[in-house]
């Protein structure tokens, strides 16, 4: 791996190597803001609030993230497995939503149980980072086909490297991303005519996940007419498929039935890929379409693209042609539950596909305007990479004004989370959704008033009016006015806060609804970028007394 990328790097342009390194650089920027003291990378798991009184005893015992107000994601399944990875513990078969479904993606379970040495802290910390760590090994190994040569070679590594099929597999700590460095790994050995070695590993893929054993298509013969090839090609197939299938075999023998679990995941052909068109369609027809409907539809132009590629451009003596084309047929039968969903798991489910397109879309201009309808997704990736939310306001001011030295003791807003949901945040915005009227605790530690300017921005997904009011004695009005899908700013200048706590309330006229973009929770209005900016200790108000 290291001698691939010093030969792919060494006689680079200078400005390319730096393409190069500053998109590395900018992955690790994101995976660095994930990390949460006392809880490591566990965000990216994706655990449930709602279910986790089903977790099993040791993921109880350790210090973990969990998404309050949600059911989770996959992955929650796949990182309680990696801990205890005895298939037939009560426990675990109360907390998986069905064993004999998730085992089958047994492999990366196994690895991080097996590098965690059997402890199941570590089994845990390393699964919900091994998709980082293969997103690193997987851009080297890229550079096999995408070396840093020009800028079209940048660009399909970048599409590939920053789509949104991986990068959702990073954010959620799934099994595609480790996935697709077994194929490309596979598809290196035979390429280089070590087509039994390729079988192997595309035989151990398969562990990782169903649909890998597709990519083994291309050990078919390059000249379909090559009957000895053939021979040759059914053998290494069956190589490839034997792993998957004498696991499943265990697995009915040990579990017995997983039911109906994944049953929704394919369909007759067509019919799932239409009805998420119906479904985006559907989406821009109403007043709140926003991105989420941009999204979907830029997900289904970027995948139709490459389907019509492969069909429209039969190359069979091309290894890579001949696994985009078994990803481009199982695109036709994919379900509605690949689909639904905004903008839903089948960018990551096709993955190789997306893959084996940017290797084999030919050099040239002409070509520009499909690979890039072909690499859309790129355009809202970094949206999956979100950071967890950590803070709901700033204090800005003289150190000796926003904090009593001798306690510690700082100026903060304090959220109740009974009336907040918890802290988010991208890029550059940081906020909080209410649940309906909530309200804001000021605290000034000082046993002094402190005058300061307060600002924040109002959102909502619907028309609705906010009033910010103070409680208790005095009560005032501070800012009454409409919010709208647009950030609505707001600034309060000069506002005293007295020794101790001062509330102030945030009332709405309509109860908290559910958000068009699938979002389970019920949000009234979000409250962001608040900041407290300290100016200096407010002068005693003084009173006139009354004429005698």
């Amino acid at each position: 791996m290291a001698r691939l990328i010093l030969f792919s790097l060494r006689n680079a342009p200078w400005v390319l190597r730096c393409a190069y390194a500053v998109t590395v650089a900018l992955f690790v920027w994101i995976c660095v803001q994930f990390y949460l003291p006392g809880k490591g990378f566990t965000y990216l798991v994706m655990f449930g609030g709602k279910v986790s009184e089903r977790y099993i005893p040791a993921l109880k015992e350790i210090n973990h993230y969990e998404e309050e107000d949600s059911t989770g994601y996959d992955a929650q399944y796949y990182a309680q497995i990696a801990m205890r990875p005895w298939l037939s513990n009560r426990a675990l078969k109360a907390a998986v939503d069905s064993m004999p479904y998730r085992a089958r993606r047994i492999l990366f379970c196994w690895t991080a149980y097996g590098l965690a040495g059997g402890d199941a802290a570590w089994a845990l910390h390393i699964y919900a980072v091994q998709n980082i760590v293969c997103w690193f090994l997987l851009a080297g190994l890229l550079l096999h086909w995408f070396p840093a040569t020009n800028w079209g070679n940048f660009f399909r590594w970048f599409g590939v490297m920053f789509s949104f099929g991986l990068c959702f597999s990073v954010r959620g700590s799934l099994v595609d991303g480790p996935s697709l460095l077994l194929i490309s790994l596979g598809m290196i050995l035979a390429e280089r005519g070590r087509s039994w070695w390729a079988a192997g590993v595309l035989g151990l893929a398969g562990l990782g996940k169903e649909t890998n054993i597709i990519a083994g298509a291309t050990l078919a013969p390059a000249d379909w007419r090559n009957r000895r090839g053939w021979l040759r090609g059914v053998a290494q197939g069956i190589l490839v498929v034997a792993p998957l299938a004498i696991w499943m075999l265990v697995l009915k023998l040990w579990l017995g039935s997983g039911g109906d679990a994944g049953a929704r995941n394919f369909s007759l052909p067509f019919v799932g890929y239409f009805h998420k068109w119906i479904e985006t369609m559907a989406v821009f027809k109403t007043d709140d379409a926003g991105s989420i409907g941009v999204w979907s539809a830029l997900m289904m132009i970027s995948l139709t693209a490459q389907c019509l590629f492969f069909v429209l451009r039969p190359r069979w003596n091309e290894a890579w042609w001949r696994a985009g084309i078994g990803y481009a047929v199982l695109l036709t039968v994919l379900g509605d539950a690949v689909w639904e969903g905004y903008p839903g798991a089948a960018s990551r489910v096709l993955l190789p596909m997306t893959l084996a397109f940017n290797i084999l879309v030919p050099r040239g201009r002409a070509w520009w305007v499909l690979l890039l309808l072909g690499n859309l997704t790129v355009f809202f990736s970094s949206e999956t990479l979100k950071p967890p939310g950590r803070e709901s306001f700033r204090v800005e001011g003289p150190r000796e004004l926003r904090m009593v030295e001798a306690t510690g003791r700082t100026l903060e807003a304090v959220f109740s989370e009974q009336e907040w949901y918890l802290p988010e945040r991208s890029r550059f915005d940081y906020w909080r959704w209410s649940r309906g009227p909530a309200d804001v605790v000021l605290r000034n530690p000082h046993p002094f008033t402190v005058q300061a300017d307060i600002a924040f921005d109002l959102k909502s997904n619907d028309e609705r009016k906010v009033i910010v009011r103070t409680t208790g004695a005095g009560e005032a009005v501070l800012w009454s006015g409409e919010t709208v899908h647009t950030l609505r700013g707001v600034e309060l200048k000069g506002v005293r806060l007295p020794p101790g706590e001062t509330i102030w309330r945030f009332d709405t006229d309509k109860p908290a609804q559910f958000p068009s973009n699938g979002d389970p929770r019920k949000v009234a209005f979000s409250l962001r970028n608040m900041e407290i900016r300290v100016l200096a200790k407010a002068p005693e108000l003084t009173t006139i007394p009354a004429n005698k």
